[in-house]
């Protein structure tokens, strides 16, 4: 069995293990997984957290009916739960990268951009229940005729070069999800350093070490680099050429595909020219899927996670692991809580859907909260049942449902510890729910158009939204509900250092 420190995993793994904890829950699956058995795509893109931003009637008026039969065909082979199993995340919550455009699948179309269908996530002030909108884009706006028009402008209507998953349809297309363990390269041994850069445009040329990755960086995929590169290259026109790899926020590492003659395997090598960078900008971009190992396999690899806690496609897809995942810890049944009152040792529970204290008489305990609300002390046991209402063991969980999207969830573990019937009383637990619930307005206001860009973004062009010059170095916005929880704790916290504003 293998055994693992939680200082010693390592940080990328532990952000993939909280996230297929909490992400995409096992009932959004079985909901999304049913409906899209009896053929209602839709209602898997809603059972999913996926708005659907397009019409088809409208694609086969513009486009005609063999493009708009291709489309509906994708659609009920997409597997929305799979697709946000799959979706790149950002450190170091695991939320979902926000203010992406993703191309899922490209038509040919009478103009000179292929029609794509895409996904889009909202932008970071307004990922609030993780949610996300399918749409079409036809290469000339923000709206194609075959959705809805948009109200809200994305920050980012372009398909993503680094984040495309037409390449990937393993991804997200139920018919092909079996495709995963040859795409991932599941029989290749693990390659931390890709091989060495010959193009750097903005550094010296070095070789990527281990211990010059990103903390949050998932291992290469250095093995499949060639396969994935044909591929791409493919779906450009070309037979063979140079691609490029992102390798850092600044740093670009430039190959090239060859091959003797058509019937050998092709592989890739560094380029051996040094290209100016306006080059290597229009050179095609390896996907960030095929650039590194999958996450799930490195997870079942390291023990971390069992095979039946993976997505059902999947575990399938993916062999067996032969290590035994890590056994966390068991979360024993607490009911009735144990705590020391008066010299003897009184019970906690749930009673009428509510946490009471069971060995205290209901007239006594009616009697010690007054002498609570007049000042005076409080019992044990109504100390611990206060404590359990203010900030409770499972609040991490909660915290993670939460940031995840899954407030059904977070309320479901609320109330299986605290009970239908509790009323919340201020302190964290409270604070984490209000904040989920002032953000997701945000997230509304962002999809209805009310608000085109985030309220505390400052200025544009030197002035604000009420037509204002830009603000006093020294001003400090208020602090609303529209403030993260993160913010508001650290600017009202007394511990903070009172330093005077520098300019």
């Amino acid at each position: 069995m293998a055994h693992h420190n939680a200082n010693e995993i390592p940080a990328h793994l532990s952000m993939w293990q909280r996230v297929r904890e909490y992400a995409v829950p096992l009932s959004m699956i079985e909901i999304a997984t049913a409906r899209r058995a009896v053929g209602d795509w839709a209602g898997a893109c809603a059972a999913a957290r996926i708005d659907v931003d397009l019409d088809l009637r409208a694609v086969r008026d513009r486009y005609g009916t063999e493009l708009v039969t291709h489309l509906r065909a994708d659609l009920r082979r997409l597997a929305p739960d799979l697709l946000r199993w799959h979706m790149p995340r950002i450190a170091p919550d695991g939320r979902i990268r926000p203010g992406l455009t993703i191309c899922l699948a490209r038509y040919r179309s009478s103009g000179a951009t292929p029609l794509q269908l895409v996904v889009r996530t909202p932008p970071a002030w307004a990922d609030a229940g993780q949610r996300m909108s399918l749409a079409l884009w036809e290469g000339s706006g923000n709206g194609a005729p075959g959705h809805h028009p948009d109200p809200y402008p994305h920050p980012h209507p372009h398909p993503d070069r680094r984040f495309r998953l037409d390449l990937h349809r393993h991804l997200w297309d139920s018919g092909r999800s079996g495709e995963l363990a040859r795409r991932c390269g599941a029989g290749a041994a693990p390659s931390l350093a890709p091989p060495d850069r010959t193009h750097a445009p903005t550094g010296p040329v070095l070789p990527v070490r281990p211990d010059r990755l990103a903390v949050h960086d998932s291992p290469w995929a250095v093995a499949q680099w060639a396969a994935e590169a044909e591929l791409l290259l493919r779906s450009e026109g070309r037979a063979r050429g140079a691609f490029t790899v992102r390798l850092g926020a600044r740093s670009r590492a430039v190959f090239e595909l060859v091959a003797p003659d058509d019937s050998h395997t092709p592989t890739c090598r560094p380029l051996g020219e040094r290209l100016p960078p306006q080059e290597v900008a229009a050179l095609p971009v390896l996907p960030e899927a095929a650039a590194r190992i999958l996450p799930d396999l490195e997870l079942v690899r390291a023990g971390l996670v069992a095979a039946d806690r993976l997505h059902p496609l999947v575990a399938a897809a993916l062999p067996a692991s032969r290590s035994a995942p890590v056994a966390g810890p068991t979360c024993e049944p607490r009911d009735p809580h144990r705590v020391e009152c008066r010299g003897e040792v009184h019970r906690i529970a749930l009673r009428a859907g509510a946490l009471t204290a069971v060995d205290h008489d209901p007239d006594e305990l009616s009697r010690e909260e007054l002498l609570v609300a007049l000042g005076g002390p409080a019992l044990p046991c109504l100390r611990a049942i206060d404590g359990v209402h203010r900030s409770p063991e499972a609040l991490p969980a909660v915290r993670e449902r939460l940031v995840h999207g899954d407030v059904a969830g977070a309320l479901a573990v609320v109330e299986g510890l605290l009970g239908p019937g509790a009323v919340l009383r201020d302190g964290p637990l409270r604070e984490e729910l209000e904040s989920a619930a002032a953000r997701r307005i945000d997230h509304g206001l962002f999809r209805s158009g009310l608000v085109a860009v985030h309220p505390g973004a400052g200025v544009v062009g030197g002035q604000n939204d009420s037509g204002a010059g830009p603000a006093d170095a020294g001003h400090r916005s208020r602090i609303d509900r529209r403030t993260p929880a993160a913010t508001r704790r650290r600017r009202s916290s007394r511990a903070r250092p009172r330093t005077a504003l520098t300019r």
